[in-house]
């Protein structure tokens, strides 16, 4: 096994999540875990649910602060790690900016406080809108191709946060998931999520899986997707989590230097990436970004 992921750190992960259910966290923050809002919804993928994690406020904020900055949402090739537009996915969605106010930074640490995963770990957090007939296709977290996980490694976790109710389908459901036998479907559900484990996009609530193993190794159970909307239009929040750290460390560009900071730089902007993911590879006026030579920004 890569000594990138080693089991000690993973084997700690679960141990600690499962304790979530039992046992209070507390945090500098005033506002702590509530282990009793978290509930257990499956093993096999490793998948709970925190009723009430975010508040009425927090969800109509992150709405806000993305509704006209909305595009069409991507997916990545297998082979090349490319982003490329897919009737797989057919919702509209943007990134914030990490810690890009008080609201997003407290989030961002309730995260981690929930999840015993470090904040530098983290994507920013991407907004996503699904209107009516609009979908994700059942796919996974961890990546296929050597591109993406010379960013952080795979994808560990993935926190999916909904920011509103939808009045009929939106679910999210993993068709392979152990409990989709068992769990007790009636008429309020959409015909999608019959086909799997499903779970009913509820304001404020929010939906932690791993797509990984304690081991490291990528667990195939967590396949996933977005059932259509049927009737209303679905918000949501997405963060997703590296096995290391997504942040820039230091020495890396941090005094504006023009300069590439991962090898593959000219490759994504290559492929149009400073355009489509600028906040990464260009950066803002408080972050500079990793590939500001390949993009010709100085």
């Amino acid at each position: 096994m890569s000594s990138s992921y080693p089991l000690p750190f993973f084997s700690s992960i679960i141990l600690v999540v499962s304790a979530l259910v039992v046992c209070p966290v507390i945090r500098a923050d005033p506002q702590v875990i509530d282990p009793t809002r978290v509930v257990q919804l499956s093993w096999h993928p490793r998948a709970f649910l925190y009723s009430g994690f975010l508040s009425e406020e927090e969800c109509d904020h992150l709405i806000n602060m993305a509704k006209d900055k909305l595009e069409k949402s991507m997916v990545a090739d297998n082979d090349s790690g490319k982003s490329l537009m897919s009737e797989v996915r057919t919702s509209s969605g943007m990134f914030l900016e990490k810690r890009q106010d008080d609201i997003v930074s407290r989030i961002e640490q309730r995260i981690a406080a929930w999840t015993f995963l470090p904040e530098e770990n983290g994507e920013a957090i991407q907004i996503l809108h699904y209107e009516d007939g609009q979908k994700y296709e059942p796919h996974f977290d961890y990546f296929h191709d050597q591109v993406n996980q010379a960013l952080g490694g795979h994808r560990i976790a993935t926190v999916l946060m909904y920011l509103s109710n939808v009045d009929k389908g939106g679910e999210t459901i993993f068709p392979d998931s152990e409990g989709k036998i068992a769990q007790v479907k009636d008429e309020t559900w959409s015909d999608c999520a019959k086909k799997g484990y499903a779970v009913k996009p509820r304001k404020g609530d929010a939906l932690l899986f791993f797509s990984l193993h304690p081991d490291a190794t990528t667990d195939p159970e967590s396949l996933h997707g977005s059932c259509p909307v049927i009737e209303g239009e679905k918000w949501s929040a997405t963060k997703w989590i590296h096995v290391r750290s997504f942040d820039k460390q230091e020495g890396r560009g941090l005094n504006g230097d023009c300069v590439d900071e991962n090898d593959i730089c000219s490759t994504w902007a290559a492929a149009g990436e400073c355009d489509k993911n600028p906040l990464y590879m260009i950066g803002s006026k408080t972050s500079p970004g990793y590939c500001r030579r390949s993009c010709n920004v100085c």
